[in-house]
Parts: C-alpha cells; sequence; structure tokens
C-alpha cells in the first residue's frame, strides 16, 4: 500500500459533499456517531456510499479516512510498519492508526476484498474495547473521542456474503441503501454531470431499464455513478446514445450479444433521441 491507496480530508470543505438521503440513514449515522458505534454500509456498486460518508463527515465536522479494500492489502497496511528512512528505521502509522490517534472517520470500502487479517485487526476497535493493538510496537491505543469505522461492502455477490463472518458482521449497526427513487436520481445526475433535467431524466430511464430487466446476464447493473460519467460525456458535447454506448453499454459487458442487446435496449428506451 502506498500513500495513494488512501485518501484523508483533514478539514471540511466549505460546500458540503452533495448527497440526497432517501430513508433513514442520516438519522441512523447520527446516532451512531454520538455513541461511537461502527457502521457497516450496504448497497450495490455506485449507490452512493462513498458520498454519504463523506457527506456524514463533513456535516460532523470529522476528518475522513478513506482505504479501499483490495486482495492484497495486510493488517500492517491499516496499522503501520517500520520503515527505512534516511538510513533510519521508524516507525509510520498506517491509516487506520491515524484514525484511531485523531479521533477521525475511518471508511474501508469493499472490506470484503481485502485478506482475512484486514478484518481480524478491526475486531477490537469495533466493539466496547475501542483499542486497537499495535504489535509492532508493543502497545494498544484507545481510540480518541470522535473516531468512529465505517466499512462498506456489496450484498450482491454471494461469495462475499460467505466471506463477512458473523463474527464481524455483528459489530456494527447496518444500513442498507440503494438505487434512489428516480426522482431523487434525476436531480442527483443533473447536479453531479452538469445537464439539464430532461438528459438527467432520459439517462435515469435507461439506468432503470437496465435494473429491471429479466434474467438478466449481467453481474453488475447501471448505478448512479455510471450515469454520472454518462451524463458527464453529454455536457462535454457527446450525443446521449455515445454516452450511454461509451460508459454504460461498453462498461456492462464484453459479450458481443449481451451489448448488442444494450444498445437496442437504448434505442428502444431513447427512440426520439
Amino acid at each position: 500500500m502506498t500513500l495513494s491507496d488512501f485518501r484523508s480530508s483533514a478539514e471540511p470543505a466549505s460546500t458540503p459533499p452533495f448527497y440526497r438521503a432517501v430513508g433513514d440513514e442520516v438519522d441512523v449515522f447520527r446516532a451512531a456517531a454520538r455513541r461511537g458505534l461502527p457502521v457497516l454500509l450496504k448497497g450495490p456498486t455506485g449507490c452512493g456510499k462513498t458520498r454519504f460518508v463523506e457527506a456524514m463527515a463533513h456535516e460532523l465536522g470529522r476528518e475522513l479516512i478513506s482505504v479501499a479494500g483490495h486482495e492484497d492489502m495486510t493488517s500492517a497496511d491499516l496499522v503501520g510498519r517500520f520503515l527505512l528512512k534516511g538510513g533510519e528505521t521508524v516507525w509510520v502509522d498506517g491509516p487506520l492508526t491515524r484514525a484511531v490517534r485523531q479521533g477521525a472517520i475511518f471508511y474501508l470500502d469493499e472490506i470484503v476484498e481485502a485478506r482475512q487479517d484486514t478484518t481480524v485487526v478491526i475486531h477490537p476497535i469495533a466493539d466496547h474495547r475501542r483499542e486497537l493493538p499495535v504489535d509492532r510496537l508493543g502497545v494498544t491505543l484507545t481510540a480518541a473521542p470522535g473516531f468512529q469505522l465505517v466499512i462498506s461492502y456489496n450484498p450482491g455477490y454471494q461469495s462475499v456474503l460467505k466471506n463477512l463472518k458473523e463474527s464481524t458482521r455483528q459489530r456494527f449497526v447496518a444500513i442498507e441503501l440503494g438505487f434512489p427513487p428516480a426522482a431523487t436520481e434525476i436531480e442527483v445526475v443533473a447536479h453531479e454531470a452538469g445537464v439539464d433535467t430532461e438528459t438527467a431524466r432520459a439517462l435515469v430511464v435507461l439506468g432503470n431499464a437496465i435494473r429491471n430487466l429479466d434474467a438478466s446476464p449481467l453481474r453488475e447493473v447501471s448505478s448512479t455513478r455510471m450515469l454520472i460519467l454518462a451524463g458527464g460525456l453529454v455536457a462535454e458535447g457527446l450525443s446521449l446514445r455515445s454516452a450511454l454506448q461509451s460508459a454504460v453499454v461498453q462498461v456492462l459487458s464484453d459479450d458481443p450479444d449481451v451489448v448488442r442487446a444494450l444498445g437496442e435496449l437504448v434505442d428502444a428506451v431513447l427512440p426520439a433521441r
């Protein structure tokens, strides 16, 4: 892991991240934050989990340290390690240790992509102990006031469900997020992509058509994130069909038959465009 593998926002931006609540997720997160409870976000890829955490960190005035889980991630990547600097061996805190010391929100995205020892290291910090053992330093850190652990995963993958153990799940307050209702998604796409409402509506109509396909061969469906990307291409002058082809159709599948079928769906949903 390098510095580019995690992101930190030391001070909240002056403009809050754009997020529209669709249920009681904001109230649940606020209550969990007041109690210092860890939060598990469940939802499909591209539905707004990361944006939700960014918005809550801004509202709470907390630093946010984000890490994307991956198969090569180890507990040392989160906790820290000794490194050679200028001919000396020095200890460098990992992002989780930094968050624990500073009282920040630590967000581990797609936790199940990481190795099992990464999951185990968060257990004592996720329960009533709120402690992080740093074995290589021979110390145990108690989380500073304001620290909160947030993890996310996509329950759409059945293999993922098997990997996220009950001993991990039961330490968290769960918030389930999904794709927003059409009216809300239109507002989000229009704002984030910088397109007019009619264009955003056309994108959302197509996105929902793909999500509602019967016996769909797709592993993933068209996410809000993908619709925003397509809208961004339209804002740069591409036609709606070209934007959808590049940002949605070609991204969802490499199978020529599936790509052809999705293209026909675009033509059917947007006949006059």
